[in-house]
């Protein structure tokens, strides 16, 4: 099977002409899209050309302390993304993003990793910065969406949940609820992929898999493994994300925070 096509500069500046045309179709139907779109085509090509030269040093040197600094910075901003999405009003969430995304994330390589793939090296970059992108980008959708959906329902529905603590209910049964219906919020992203993937979309794991020239049956037995660990990961983050924040709206004497 043919290995993976390799693109050149000339090759990437033809891909930037659908960029262009994009933008020129956001100018005749008048969008307004033309700057956001050009200011998204500068920093793709930036952040990404930067990543790779990053990684390429990264996995040259083959540390295990370069790995894991790599896997913090991407994890700080991940949780920082997250945090700035859920509000950043609401005390001590950023250290609450932080933690459930790396317990989460700490949890989920470290079966894959032990139990499934067995590398060499448990720090090996090929595996495990990749998977750990996939899983930290997945991890802080879920935080985001289930921490957003949680923070607003308890913000709208102050009335009900001050009338089940008059009533004798402890804050954990008033938002039980609540705290329910963010979680299935953020899972559903992840659970309608697993519902469709192969069917009508092929994830970018695969597809790169495909066009480097893996056998398909071993870029579908990884994708597989793939959908499991964000499965996974998204139901440990939101539950620890929506345990933790729905306590930051209630005082030590279980009245509700307005």
């Amino acid at each position: 099977m043919q290995g993976l096509i390799e693109l050149d500069l000339w090759d990437l500046a033809l891909a930037l002409g659908m960029m262009a045309i994009a933008i020129g179709l956001s100018a005749w139907e008048r969008l307004g899209l033309e700057w956001t779109l050009a200011l998204a085509t500068c920093r793709t090509l930036l952040q990404l050309l930067v990543v790779g030269y990053i990684l390429a040093f990264v996995f040259a040197l083959n540390n295990p302390w370069a790995v894991l600094a790599i896997l913090l910075v991407m994890l700080t901003i991940a949780a920082i993304v997250a945090r700035n999405r859920i509000g950043k009003k609401i005390p001590q969430v950023l250290p609450l993003v932080w933690g459930s995304i790396f317990i989460s994330t700490v949890l989920t390589l470290g079966y894959t990793t032990i139990l499934v793939i067995q590398p060499p090296n448990w720090y090996e970059p090929q595996y495990l910065i990749p998977l750990a992108g996939i899983v930290l980008g997945n991890s802080m959708n879920g935080a985001a969406i289930a921490g957003e959906r949680l923070a607003s329902i308890i913000n709208s529905s102050q009335l009900e949940i001050e009338t089940h603590l008059s009533l004798g209910a402890t804050p954990q049964q008033a938002v039980s609820q609540y705290r329910k219906d963010a979680i299935k919020a953020g899972l559903i992203p992840t659970i309608n992929s697993m519902m469709v993937v192969g069917i009508v979309t092929l994830p970018g794991i695969i597809t790169g898999q495909l066009l480097s020239g893996v056998d398909p049956l071993a870029a579908a037995s990884y994708q597989i493994l793939i959908m499991f660990m964000l499965a996974f990961t998204n139901i440990v983050t939101t539950i620890l994300v929506t345990q933790g924040l729905y306590r930051q709206f209630f005082n030590s004497a279980m009245q509700l925070v307005r």
